[in-house]
């Protein structure tokens, strides 16, 4: 009988071996030398934990609240396209995994099931992502979709005005193969403008639709459009956190997508202190990037997030072993995190503050 995987991390190997090259190098890749996505690890590594004993750790709850969703975790799952590319079910399978845990998904724009797909197999929250078109007319109707399919808040990336250079994509040549179409636009009726053209690049699609323009006022459009609490997702400076307070935003993800686009930023880790400072309780803050520990969760809430977001980590055990996986490695998380918890003394998610952790005496 073949061992499971004892943490989330040996999924990817896992994957590797039963995904296409070029998929699992997508999946993989960052921006540039890949600077950012190691410093997205290691700026974890410098982080020390401060235990405190003779706690009354004999019950430990992981539960949170978030935009009034009762949360088993502070662990969501982050907008990540084209899961097909991992497995059959893609986006479908993940989402039954995520209420299963009694968390959520962000359900990407780019996702290769529709968004009405992912909310009929949905047994939990469901939050969607959006990127903003040249077309503001099929953003809107997006938008649209998503409350009509029963998404509870929308999540708009702003780090994405054009598609940063991912080397790994350009050596192989990188096209999106037919069965994980960007099905959110497949019954549009106008391909060429809002679908994946045969043969290109994710690069030429979006240069020619994301719009490049956006500026702070199409936060206000947007919140016109929409009943539901949007977040903002790329934010990166205390400049920008506090922008985004003045707009109103419900929430904010301190994220560098993941390493994915410009390289040589900082570490979401790093960032989020200054950024949580910035807003001053104003809205909560999220974080991703880097996480693949239950203490990796432990440290970013006592940084100030109020929960974190998980891309990778449920990609390569979707591969590995479709929604099963998945399943599995938010029970892996999830047994580290309260672990973690009760070994430093923090019985509950209300526990964790920044007493808790340190700079180490070196970096690594």
């Amino acid at each position: 009988m073949e061992q499971q995987p004892v943490n989330v991390m040996e999924y990817e190997a896992i994957a590797r071996t039963r995904m296409e090259a070029s998929a699992y190098d997508y999946y993989a890749g960052a921006a540039g030398d890949e600077r950012t996505l190691a410093e997205n690890r290691r700026g974890f590594d410098r982080l020390l934990l401060r235990p405190r004993v003779l706690v009354d750790v004999s019950r430990v709850d992981t539960a949170t609240t978030l935009l009034g969703e009762s949360l088993a975790l502070p662990i969501l799952l982050a907008p990540t396209a084209f899961n097909r590319l991992a497995h059959p079910d893609g986006e479908c399978a993940v989402v039954r995994a995520a209420g299963r845990a009694g968390t959520l998904l962000v359900a990407s724009t780019i996702a290769s099931c529709s968004v009405e797909e992912i909310a009929a197999a949905a047994t939990g929250p469901l939050w969607f992502q959006l990127y903003v078109y040249k077309d503001r007319e099929l953003t809107k109707a997006l938008v649209a979709r998503a409350e009509a399919a029963g998404c509870r808040a929308l999540v708009l990336t702003v780090d994405t005005p054009r598609l940063g250079r991912r080397e790994r994509d350009v050596r192989n040549g990188f096209v999106l193969p037919p069965h994980a179409a960007i099905r959110n636009f497949a019954d549009v009726g106008r391909a060429t403008e809002a679908g994946w053209t045969s043969g290109s690049s994710f690069f030429d699609y979006v240069f020619r639709l994301f719009d490049a323009s956006l500026g702070w006022e199409a936060i206000d459009w947007l919140q016109s459009i929409t009943r539901l609490p949007v977040l903002l997702k790329g934010i990166l400076t205390p400049e920008d956190a506090r922008l985004a307070a003045d707009a109103g935003v419900a929430g904010i993800v301190v994220s560098n997508h993941g390493a994915r686009q410009l390289d040589g930023v900082a570490a979401t880790i790093d960032a989020l202190p200054a950024i949580v400072g910035a807003v001053d309780g104003r809205l909560p803050v999220l974080l991703d990037g880097g996480i693949r520990r239950g203490t990796d969760v432990l440290k970013a809430l006592a940084l100030g997030a109020r929960a974190v977001l998980i891309g990778r980590p449920y990609l390569w055990a979707l591969a590995a072993d479709g929604e099963a996986g998945v399943s599995r490695a938010l029970a892996l998380l999830r047994d580290e995190l309260e672990l973690a918890m009760a070994l430093a003394g923090r019985p509950t998610i209300a526990s964790i503050d920044a007493s808790l952790v340190e700079r180490g005496p070196f970096w690594l």
